[in-house]
C-alpha cells in the first residue's frame, strides 16, 4: 500500500506578530462545502453533531467544529479535529451535496487591538462589533481574493481562502498590519 500524501501547509513559517497584531496560519482542518435544502438540514446537523444555522452571516461551533453559514442552502463546516465529514454526511438519505474542500482551502487567523483595521485595510465589510459580532461569518474579498471571513473572538478572525491564493492574501495582511 502506497504512503498517503502529506498535506502540506500553503504558508508554512508565515507568521507575524507586531503591536496589537498577530497573523498566523491555523492549523489543519476538515473542510466541507455542504449544499442542502431545508428539508435536509435537521438530518445533517444530527450527522455533524452541531446545528445548520439558517440565518445569514450565523456560525455555530462545538467541540472543534463549526458550521459557517453561505447561503440559504449552503455551509462550510471546518473540523480542526480533521474528522471525516464527508462519511458523516454519506449515510444522509436526505438530497445534498457534501464535498470535501480540505486541500483547496487553507486559513489565517489574525488577531489583536488592530485586527479589525487590518482586515478592513482590503475587505470592504463593516467589521464593527454591531454589524459583525463574534459568530458573524460572510462570504467577501480581501483584495482580490475571495475570502470567507469569521470572527471567532471579540479580537480575533478565521480567514479562509484558497491555498492558490493564500501567499497573496498573507501578503496584503503583512502590509496592512505594517502600515500604521
Amino acid at each position: 500500500m502506497a504512503d498517503a500524501i502529506a498535506r502540506a501547509s500553503a504558508l508554512e513559517g508565515r507568521f507575524l506578530n507586531d503591536e496589537g497584531i498577530t497573523l498566523v496560519r491555523a492549523e489543519p482542518a476538515t473542510r466541507l462545502s455542504l449544499r442542502a435544502p431545508k428539508t435536509a438540514v435537521k438530518s445533517l446537523s444530527k450527522a455533524l453533531g452541531l446545528d445548520l444555522p439558517q440565518r445569514p452571516k450565523t456560525s455555530s461551533a462545538k467541540d472543534g467544529r463549526a458550521a459557517l453559514w453561505l447561503g440559504p442552502d449552503e455551509w462550510l463546516v471546518i473540523d480542526e479535529n480533521e474528522a471525516d465529514l464527508v462519511g458523516a454526511c454519506a449515510a444522509i438519505r436526505a438530497f445534498h451535496s457534501a464535498v470535501d474542500v480540505s486541500h483547496r482551502n487553507t486559513a489565517v487567523l489574525v488577531s489583536g487591538s488592530r485586527a479589525e483595521a487590518v482586515l478592513n485595510a482590503g475587505c470592504p465589510q463593516d467589521l464593527l462589533p454591531d454589524a459583525f459580532p463574534v459568530g458573524a461569518c460572510s462570504r467577501t474579498v480581501f483584495g482580490k481574493a475571495e475570502i470567507v471571513l469569521w470572527r471567532t473572538e471579540g479580537d480575533a478572525f478565521r480567514v479562509e481562502c484558497w491555498r492558490s491564493f493564500s501567499d497573496y492574501v498573507f501578503m496584503l495582511l503583512e502590509a496592512a498590519a505594517r502600515d500604521r
